[in-house]
């Protein structure tokens, strides 16, 4: 395990993982492991991660403070020589609204590190027992979300995206699953394209709904499901699959000479 110092003039932002308490990162485990402070996002993470803290650790729910109330806090606890992580779901370079976090302490000029985690996006295919990148089906994953109170560029709309018939996942949007469908038919993808909702993905509560654009909102809606969960999308759910050059007998490369 690397045992980097770990400095108390530093913010460490943590990715905590998709739900699963065993899928953070071994660093930041053992930077929980040392925080005298932590912000996370009460809301997303699991609470059983701050089970990794000291026992005298104190915590704060990001999901009743605002940007000014974190950076605040973040100011003032470092003022007092204390290690402060902000713990936020997933992995931190997707939806992690970090950027607003990173431009306010670099005008304090206070230093951070980031610690990427893993994705629910990666949880779910785990979970599934599935690759996004299937050869002759799919090569190319798109991450995208639908447009709500967070808009999204008009040449990045879910029905664009649909036209190149690849892996999708689709964030913050089962709230929309009719809406998501439609877009997804009007773009180009079958009514009988292999769907999947992820509800909590890893969590002990993980629930899965499988089905077609044709009738996965329907099945989303009887189950109950309303937030916190992933819509993947494309023909790699699919019974459909080819088996790749690397392993092949015939296939010659630099490590191995084809048979």
């Amino acid at each position: 395990m690397n045992n980097d110092v770990i400095a108390k003039d530093n913010v460490y932002f943590i990715g905590a993982g998709p739900g699963d308490c065993e899928l953070i990162t071994m660093k930041g485990y053992r930077l929980l492991s040392h925080a005298d402070i932590v912000i996370y996002a009460g809301s997303l993470i699991n609470p059983a991660l701050l089970n990794y803290c000291k026992p005298h650790t104190a915590y704060y729910d990001s999901a009743t403070m605002t940007l000014n109330e974190i950076i605040s806090l973040i100011v003032d606890s470092m003022k007092q020589e204390k290690l402060v992580i902000r713990l936020q779901t997933g992995d931190l370079s997707l939806y992690g609204s970090i950027r607003e976090q990173i431009e306010e302490l670099k005008k304090r000029q206070i230093k951070f590190t980031i610690i990427p985690g893993v994705s629910s996006f990666l949880g779910a295919a785990a979970t599934l027992g599935v690759e996004y990148t299937v050869p002759n089906v799919s090569q190319s994953l798109i991450i995208t979300r639908i447009a709500g109170r967070t808009t999204t560029p008009s040449r990045e709309s879910i029905e664009s995206f649909a036209s190149h018939r690849t892996s999708m996942a689709i964030f913050l949007s089962v709230q929309s699953v009719n809406q998501v469908v439609a877009k997804l038919i009007e773009g180009g993808y079958p009514v009988d394209t292999p769907t999947a909702v992820i509800y909590k993905a890893t969590w002990p509560e993980q629930m899965t709904v499988k089905g077609t654009l044709q009738d996965i909102a329907k099945k989303v809606a009887n189950a109950g499901i309303k937030k916190t969960a992933l819509i993947l999308v494309g023909d790699f759910l699919g019974d459909t699959y080819y088996h790749s050059k690397l392993y092949a007998a015939e296939f010659s490369h630099e490590f191995r000479q084809s048979e």
